[in-house]
């Protein structure tokens, strides 16, 4: 194959062509990245597809800050007696909401790739072949830490104040995103087995809206018919709401805590490897 240029004007000689061999062959081969470097170069390659488009983040900053509003007051005097009651219980349910479902985004993403064969280009890179879907995970905790950061701010305006000051919101909101972490595998297996990300879209949260529904976030379960009330009690995200509580009150419980995490660890542990095994296979 000629090297030689064909800009007019501009002819390389023969001597100059054996100069640009020599400094090819000359030239060390670069290390390849390491699994936590290319882990992290595609986690920076999620964070810079926010900063670029950053309207993807309009429903799942806007929507819980809708619901913040409008569950408080219309239905805080209602259901709590005062705006002001309602807002210290709503406030860490709908950080658990918000943040929740920003993790459906992640099958989203990760079948937008595959249609478009983003995801053939990377299997055929010289690095850790995980180091796509890892990064991928690593990036969207930071939408989930914006996700919840924006509640917070919202419930600061509106007069929230944690018993437990900024340590026990900081508890909160990392425990949150350690459960969404967990709950992300579910949508990236859903991402590789769907044909389309408005069908993993769809099927993500027909998922999601009946669990954070069916849960404490919004009343109290002891308000709830029985049936239900058994439901809502085991049900993982209302762990996650009354831990988030409690962290954010001053008076978490342990087994609540302990609870989440081992839910977290759980869903990683059956997800994570059935997402890998699918994206290998291809």
């Amino acid at each position: 194959m000629s090297l030689r240029p064909t800009t007019p004007g501009h002819l390389m000689t023969a001597a100059d062509e054996a100069a640009v061999r020599r400094a090819i062959s000359s030239t060390p081969k670069p290390d390849p990245a390491g699994p936590l470097a290319a882990a992290l170069t595609f986690a920076w390659r999620g964070m810079r597809k926010v900063r670029h488009v950053p309207e993807q983040l309009l429903d799942v900053t806007i929507t819980p800050v809708m619901f913040v509003l409008m569950f408080t007051y219309v239905f805080g005097g209602e259901v709590a007696g005062s705006t002001a009651d309602y807002l210290d219980y709503l406030l860490p349910g709908i950080l658990v909401l918000s943040v929740l479902f920003t993790t459906v985004y992640s099958g989203v993403a990760l079948n937008t790739d595959l249609t478009k064969g983003v995801v053939d280009r990377f299997r055929s890179l010289p690095v850790w072949r995980p180091a796509p879907l890892l990064g991928s995970m690593l990036g969207d905790t930071v939408r989930y830490v914006l996700a919840g950061t924006v509640i917070v701010l919202v419930g600061l305006a509106l007069g929230y104040r944690p018993p437990a000051g900024v340590g026990g919101v900081v508890a909160a909101l990392g425990l949150v995103v350690i459960f969404a972490f967990g709950l992300s595998w579910v949508f990236t297996t859903l991402g590789l087995l769907l044909r389309s990300p408005n069908a993993v879209m769809n099927a993500g949260f027909m998922g999601i809206f009946p669990l954070t529904f069916l849960s404490n976030v919004f009343v109290d379960p002891e308000t709830l018919p029985r049936p239900l009330e058994a439901f809502v009690n085991v049900n993982p995200i209302s762990v996650l709401a009354r831990a988030s509580r409690g962290l954010m009150g001053g008076n978490a419980d342990m087994t609540d805590i302990v609870i989440v995490l081992a839910v977290a660890a759980g869903l990683t542990a059956v997800f994570a490897p059935l997402t890998t095994r699918l994206y290998r296979r291809g």
